[in-house]
Formats: structure tokens, C-alpha cells, sequence
């Protein structure tokens, strides 16, 4: 019987990347662990950023969440360019719901599905100026 050598194991990219502010990822998080880590935000730790990988242009689709001082939320989704990047605000609604809102529309948008698209009153983040750029 011949050796066929060593076996080769390709590592393949995550499709989705969680971040947080103290510089925590986690690679193709499930629901629950990006709950987790949006219940873990506090005012030294603001941010969470959710990323896409498997989209072109790279760095260009993700939503971030970030935590106000009044503890509502600034929610941004990013689709490409300037052009296809909008915000949405969350205000807080207490200790009881915490970050369940803000969860489940990153979750709906991790699985892909639509529902996000329309669960906050989205505006641009870089309104196009009068001359429509």
C-alpha cells in the first residue's frame, strides 16, 4: 500500500465577522453569540461591527451598532459605497429589553433575509449634496 503523502486541509474564510470594541472577533458567530456581545457593550466598550466577508468590495458590507451615552443605539448599514451606507437610531428602551431589538435585526440580516431592510427608519449616512453626488 503507497503513502498518498500528507493530507492538505484548506481553511476557508469566514462568512460573517463579529467585532467588538475591546478587539474580540469571533468568525461566523451564530445569533445568540452576537446578542451576547451586543449585551456586553457599555460605555468603554461602544461598539459592535458586524461584517460580511463574503461580498465584494471587501470591507464594504457589514452593520455596526454603536452605543450612545444615553444608551440608545446608532445602527449603520454598509452595502459598498458612501452612496449605499445609512444609519438608523434606537432609543433605549431599558434594562429588561437590553440590546433585543438592535439583535434581531443584525440577525435577520446575517441570515440574509429582508425584514431588516425595512425595521428602522434607515436615512444616508453621506446625504448626496445638490449637485447629486
Amino acid at each position: 500500500m503507497s503513502d498518498p503523502g500528507p493530507t492538505v486541509t484548506r481553511m476557508t474564510e469566514p462568512l460573517i465577522r463579529a467585532t467588538e470594541a475591546g478587539g474580540r472577533s469571533l468568525d461566523d458567530p451564530s445569533e445568540v453569540a452576537v446578542h451576547d456581545l451586543l449585551a456586553d457593550m457599555n460605555l468603554s466598550h461602544r461598539f459592535v461591527i458586524v461584517e460580511r466577508t463574503d461580498r465584494e468590495p471587501a470591507d464594504q458590507h457589514f452593520m455596526q451598532v454603536y452605543l450612545n451615552d444615553d444608551f440608545s443605539y446608532q445602527v449603520e448599514y454598509r452595502e459598498g459605497g458612501d452612496h449605499l451606507h445609512f444609519e438608523a437610531h434606537v432609543p433605549w428602551q431599558g434594562d429588561v429589553i437590553g440590546p433585543e431589538p438592535v439583535a434581531r435585526i443584525i440577525g435577520d440580516w446575517m441570515r440574509d433575509g429582508d425584514t431588516w431592510r425595512t425595521a428602522l427608519p434607515w436615512t444616508p449616512l453621506f446625504p448626496a449634496g445638490k449637485d447629486g453626488r
